[in-house]
């Protein structure tokens, strides 16, 4: 079960990280006005920060096996998963309204480049990060509680 919740935890991170480059790269930090982020910086980095020290803090608990290190870990998820949670709902207008757009225009040219940042997220990653996220909670709770130990 430790190893599992790692292995998710790290695919979580892969995940997180695409996103994380995506919305820098299309200029997340930049953009002021109608092209602004919806995504507060703030919040953004609180989550990877949280659950960077999170994983620092797993691999750990499965270096010298105690239980006060798991517990640890679970503890700083329940706010990165808070913040992704935020992030999630200020995120699906902005798919709602590229999505309504893509529908309405005609012309194959694209948008070019307008609207936040986080508009270029691809809805499977955006869903298989939450869907890893809550596995990996799952995973380490149930390894701090003990069960699946050998």
């Amino acid at each position: 079960m430790h190893i599992a919740a790692l292995i998710a935890w790290l695919l979580t991170a892969v995940s997180g990280f695409y996103m994380l480059g995506t919305w820098i790269a299309r200029g997340g930090l930049r953009r002021k006005g109608a092209g602004a982020s919806r995504l507060p910086a703030p919040v953004i980095f609180g989550h990877f920060a949280l659950a960077a020290l999170g994983l620092l803090v797993w691999i750990a608990y499965l270096a010298v096996d105690r239980d006060a290190l798991a517990w640890t870990a679970f503890g700083l998820l329940l706010p990165v998963a808070l913040l992704g949670f935020t992030m999630l709902a200020r995120w699906i207008p902005v798919h709602r309204a590229r999505n309504a757009a893509a529908a309405a225009r005609t012309d194959a040219a694209g948008d070019g480049g307008e609207g936040p940042a986080e508009r270029h997220f691809p809805l499977v990653v955006v869903l298989g990060h939450g869907l890893l996220a809550v596995a990996t909670l799952l995973l380490v709770l149930l390894s701090a509680l003990g069960i699946g130990a050998s």
